[in-house]
């Protein structure tokens, strides 16, 4: 086949295009050499930076309501309650009221015989009427001296004696007239009488037992059983959660399912070094007289809110090192604060911080051992709040 004679042959390729094509496939090279070590190195300079700077995870410390389910060991006492002994010696002659007798304000409970007091007021009146004669003639002496010294019969210091001892006789008279009034009142407390009304609990006399005022024994015991005094002593971490007027539920083993209410009248105002316990008098009814004075019984306070709040935290948070327990909290620059705390009640998961914490606070939970005071963190999650303790 023979070719076209007019035909012409294809132009030659610029050297334009030539370096052109080689400057691309030069950028293309740099492109797939530099490009994956820029982001190896990327990636390997934000995992330093993450390394340098620990991320944490943070919680809230929850308010936790003063804990009154476990009850508490309370004692029943009289609202009143007395020894009843004997003002005037003698023989019990005879007693009224035997225990469990219910009596009232100035009720006859016995009768003592007193013969020697009776020999006493008698003896008594006749040195009265004694003073009374010497005083008479006191009064006839001095009268009748006072006119002679007028005339000068008698010396002023004759005179004088005997207006004195007129003055004498008076004050003999006073002192003997006491002394019978002083037996006669003593000779009314032959008739033991109850001083308030109450139910008497005890009784340790009996007809022709000898009583003596000064050194006797208690012939009765006296008690006001309505309403009833409860004492109670509450654990110091409590303690601010207890105001008068406060409700409470009172058991007792020997009547189950019997709840009586009570209400706080009054607490000790200080708590017992020796138990660190605070004394809260509470008082209950006892109308039906279902509740026996002496009992031992248990409480349980109503919830009342606390004047001081309990937070409560989770145990992970903790740190136990030589300073003492610790809270590593962190701040609105997130660094690290660590704080001195006091602990109050472990219930297992979660403990009872007393003083070191605020309810606003950001605490690391499960912060790690080398945790150190400024140092900067970073928050993994929002911040959480833990389960208030049952």
């Amino acid at each position: 086949m023979s070719s076209n004679p007019n035909s012409s042959a294809p132009p030659p390729v610029g050297l334009g295009k030539i370096l052109k094509i080689v400057v691309v496939l030069v950028v293309i090279g740099l492109l797939i050499g530099f490009v994956p070590r820029w982001f190896s190195r990327r990636a390997l300079a934000t995992e330093e930076k993450s390394d340098s700077v620990p991320s944490v995870s943070v919680i809230s410390p929850a308010v936790s309501k003063p804990d009154f389910s476990t009850p508490l060991p309370a004692e029943v006492q009289a609202f009143v309650q007395a020894s009843i002994h004997a003002r005037a010696s003698g023989y019990l002659k005879n007693w009224y009221a035997d225990i469990g007798s219910i009596v009232t304000n100035g009720q006859v409970l016995a009768e003592v015989d007193t013969p020697e007091l009776d020999q006493q007021i008698s003896q008594a009146k006749a040195q009265l009427d004694q003073a009374k004669a010497s005083l008479g003639l006191a009064k006839t002496t001095a009268d009748r001296w006072a006119d002679l010294a007028k005339t000068a019969s008698v010396s002023d210091q004759d005179n004088a004696e005997k207006q004195a001892d007129y003055i004498l006789q008076q004050a003999n008279v006073e002192a003997a007239g006491a002394n019978l009034h002083r037996l006669q009142d003593l000779k009314n407390f032959d008739l033991v009488t109850a001083p308030f009304d109450g139910t008497i609990t005890a009784r340790n006399t009996d007809i022709g037992q000898l009583i003596n005022a000064d050194s006797g024994a208690e012939l009765f015991r006296l008690a006001q059983v309505n309403p009833l005094r409860v004492y109670v002593q509450v654990p110091q971490p409590l303690i601010h959660a207890i105001a008068p007027g406060q409700t409470a539920q009172l058991t007792f083993q020997e009547l189950p399912g019997k709840i009586f209410e009570a209400k706080v009248t009054r607490t000790a105002g200080a708590v017992d070094p020796t138990s660190r316990t605070l004394q809260v008098e509470l008082q209950a009814d006892n109308s039906k007289g279902e509740i026996l004075a002496g009992s031992y019984a248990q409480v349980r306070f109503g919830e009342i809110a606390s004047t001081v709040p309990i937070l409560v935290i989770s145990d992970n948070a903790l740190i136990f090192r030589a300073q003492g327990m610790q809270l590593a909290v962190v701040g609105s620059d997130n660094k690290v604060s660590l704080r001195d705390v006091r602990l109050g009640r472990d219930f297992g998961n979660t403990i009872e911080v007393l003083s070191g914490l605020n309810a606003d606070d950001r605490v690391i939970n499960n912060p790690p051992d080398s945790i150190a005071d400024g140092e900067l963190v970073e928050i993994a999650k929002p911040a959480d709040t833990n389960s208030p303790a049952k």
